[in-house]
C-alpha cells in the first residue's frame, strides 16, 4: 500500500508540465541548435512547394497553427489535414514524390492513424517528416527525417508542454525554411520572455475559476490563433470534463452567439492584425451578456471594458512569434476547473496517453484525442 507522502496528488503532473513550458522551450531551442536539426531538415525537404501538417486531436491543432506560419513566413503553400483524412480519403496527398512533405506529428510516436498515415506515403515512395516526443518508436522507423523533442515529453495524459514545444519547432523550421534568422530569434526572445507569465497568471486564473460557474465554455480565434482556439477548448473539455466549443471568431456571430449569456464564458484570443474587427465581436457578445476572458498582447480600453478577465502578455516578438503563450489560459483554465470538480486533470475518465486502435477500428482501446 503506498505511503502518504507517496500519494498523487490530483493535477499535480499537469500544474509542472504548464509551468515549465517557458524553460522547457529555451532547452529545447538550444538542444536543436547544437544538433543542426533544422538545418538538416530544411536542407532535406528545400525543394518542396507544399508542406502538409498531419495529425490527430492535439496533434491536428499543432498542425493547424504550424501551417499557418510555414504559409506566412515562405510562401510556400502549407496545409493541415487529420491522419484519419489520409487513410479515408488518399487523394488529398499528391501522388507526385517531393512535390510535397508530409509532416507526421504525434507526442508519443505510437498513434494509430498518424502511423497507418505514414505507412501509405512510404508506400507511395513520398519522404515525410515526423515531430515527436519519444525516441524508438515506430513513427520514427517510417518517416524520413524526425525531429526528436524529449525534454518535452510529459506523465500526465493531457498535452500542454508538448503542443507549445512541437509548435515552436516547426515554427522554428519554417523560419530555417524561409533563411529567416531573425524570426528565429524573435522564437528565442518569447521563450525568455514567457518566464515570468506564468506563475502570476496561475493565481489570476485559480481565483477567477474559483469565483465563477459555467455551462459552456467557447474559445475563439481567428488565423494562426483558430488552432489554438481548439486546443484551448479541448483543454477545458479534456481537463475537467466541461462543455467547450471552438470557432473562429467572426464566424461565432453566424449561429453560435444564440448561446451567449453569463452562464458562457468566452475565451477570444485577440490578434494583432485583426485586432479591430475581433474588438468588435468582443464587445457585441459582451453587451449580449456573456463572461468574457481576453488573451491579447496588448489592449486598449474598448477591450478592458469588455472583458471579464484580460491578461496581456506584452511580448516585444512579432504576432506569430508569440502563439504559445496565448495558450496558458486555456491549459490552465482546464486544469483548475477539473480541480474545482474534484477531479484529476492528469487523468481524465475515458483517455489513455495514446490512441491505439486495433485492426478492427470498431474495437479500440479507451481513447485519448490528444496524442
Amino acid at each position: 500500500m503506498p505511503s502518504p507522502e507517496n500519494k498523487h496528488v490530483p493535477g499535480s503532473y499537469s500544474l509542472e508540465e504548464i509551468l515549465s513550458q517557458p524553460q522547457c522551450w529555451i532547452d529545447t531551442f538550444e538542444e536543436l541548435r547544437q544538433q543542426n536539426t533544422l538545418q538538416s531538415v530544411a536542407n532535406r525537404f528545400a525543394q518542396a512547394a507544399e508542406w502538409l501538417f498531419i495529425g490527430c486531436g492535439s496533434s491536428y491543432y499543432v498542425a493547424l497553427s504550424a501551417a499557418a506560419t510555414m504559409s506566412r513566413l515562405t510562401g510556400l503553400r502549407a496545409r493541415a489535414l487529420p491522419a484519419s483524412e489520409i487513410l479515408l480519403y488518399p487523394d488529398a496527398v499528391p501522388s507526385a514524390a517531393g512535390a510535397v512533405v508530409p509532416v507526421l506529428i504525434s507526442r508519443s510516436g505510437l498513434t494509430s492513424e498518424v502511423l497507418a498515415a505514414a505507412e501509405v506515403l512510404k508506400s507511395r515512395g513520398i519522404p515525410s517528416l515526423a515531430i515527436t516526443c519519444a525516441s524508438g518508436q515506430p513513427l520514427q522507423a517510417l518517416a524520413s527525417e524526425t525531429i526528436l523533442l524529449g525534454r518535452a515529453d510529459e506523465k500526465s495524459t493531457v498535452m500542454t508542454r508538448s503542443f507549445t514545444s512541437m509548435l515552436l519547432a516547426l515554427q522554428a523550421l519554417a523560419a530555417q525554411v524561409a533563411g529567416d534568422s531573425g524570426f528565429l530569434d524573435s522564437l528565442s526572445r518569447m521563450a525568455h520572455q514567457s518566464v515570468p507569465l506564468l506563475p502570476s497568471l496561475l493565481k489570476t486564473v485559480r481565483t477567477f475559476v474559483s469565483n465563477h460557474e459555467f455551462e459552456d465554455y467557447v474559445h475563439l480565434g481567428q488565423g494562426p490563433f483558430f488552432g489554438l482556439a481548439c486546443e484551448g477548448a479541448l483543454k477545458v473539455t479534456e481537463m475537467s470534463v466541461s462543455y467547450a466549443q471552438s470557432f473562429h471568431t467572426l464566424e461565432f456571430r453566424h449561429g453560435p452567439k444564440s448561446i451567449v449569456g453569463p452562464e458562457t464564458l468566452l475565451v477570444f484570443l485577440l490578434s494583432e492584425s485583426g485586432y479591430q474587427a475581433e474588438c468588435e465581436a468582443l464587445r457585441e457578445m459582451k453587451s449580449l451578456g456573456a463572461t468574457t476572458v481576453t488573451v491579447t498582447n496588448q489592449a486598449d480600453g474598448a477591450v478592458r471594458a469588455a472583458s471579464d478577465l484580460l491578461v496581456e502578455l506584452q511580448l516585444d516578438v512579432p504576432e506569430y512569434a508569440r502563439l504559445a503563450p496565448y495558450l496558458f489560459v486555456g491549459q490552465l483554465l482546464g486544469l483548475q476547473t477539473g480541480l474545482k470538480k474534484d477531479l484529476d486533470p492528469d487523468s481524465p475518465r475515458n483517455l489513455s496517453r495514446v490512441v491505439v486502435l486495433d485492426d478492427d477500428t470498431s474495437s479500440a482501446q479507451p481513447e485519448h484525442v490528444s496524442i
